[in-house]
């Protein structure tokens, strides 16, 4: 049931922040702001060395108040690194299917990223219990959650680059599942943090409540 209750969690909070810290302890300050704002997702990025450390003294930490997983998992052999750290989702700027069959293998949620609908649907095939709308979702916006979902509606999209407080609820009524932010939620102290998470959670619940 892992993959199954970690991949509805995601889809239920609607928002995770996309971390990349130098230190476990500027860590533990970001997700204690999430967490104090009501978001409760977060992905550490592989894009530093220490992502694998941080990821389990999160997960040592926190326990079941937080859902920590792995980001820019370019391949297989970092897959496995993050998952036998305690990543308990992996997502990527890219589609690997060997990836794929890692993620399956440990029953651990994989959201590939893609930018066509072709890609996409190849995602879905190895799997995927998101697809991450990246890059496009910088260079399009909301409709670019339309785009997909209009011919496949049962697609779960995950939107990461671009999305602001301004534009958060257009990408909510469009049906996106899950949205990533950086800044918002990564920047500056744990009191700042909260505050634009509750900001974040709230324009996500209020909008899907009266859709």
């Amino acid at each position: 049931m892992q993959k199954i209750e970690v991949t509805k969690r995601i889809a239920d909070t609607g928002a995770m922040a996309i971390v990349r810290v130098k230190t476990v302890e500027r860590g533990f300050e970001i997700a204690q702001g999430c967490l104090d704002g009501g978001i409760d997702c977060l992905e550490i990025s592989y894009t530093l060395p220490n992502a694998g450390e941080v990821i389990a003294a999160l997960r040592e930490k926190y326990g079941d108040k937080l859902v920590v997983g792995a980001g820019t998992v370019l391949d297989a052999e970092t897959a496995r690194h993050a998952i036998l750290a305690g990543a308990q989702f992996i997502i990527a700027p890219n589609l690997s299917k060997e990836v794929a069959i890692v993620c399956n293998r440990y029953q651990i949620p994989y959201a590939p990223g893609c930018t066509s609908v072709t890609e996409a649907v190849t995602g879905l095939e190895y799997g995927a219990a998101f697809i991450k709308a990246f890059p496009i979702s910088d260079f399009y916006g909301p409709k670019m959650v339309s785009v997909f979902k209009t011919p496949i509606p049962f697609m779960p999209i995950l939107a990461s680059g671009g999305i602001t407080l301004d534009n958060l609820n257009d990408y909510v009524k469009r049906g996106v599942d899950c949205c990533g932010f950086g800044g918002l939620l990564t920047k500056g102290t744990t009191e700042e943090i909260a505050a634009n998470a509750k900001k974040i959670k709230t324009i996500i619940d209020e909008t899907r409540a009266a859709m």
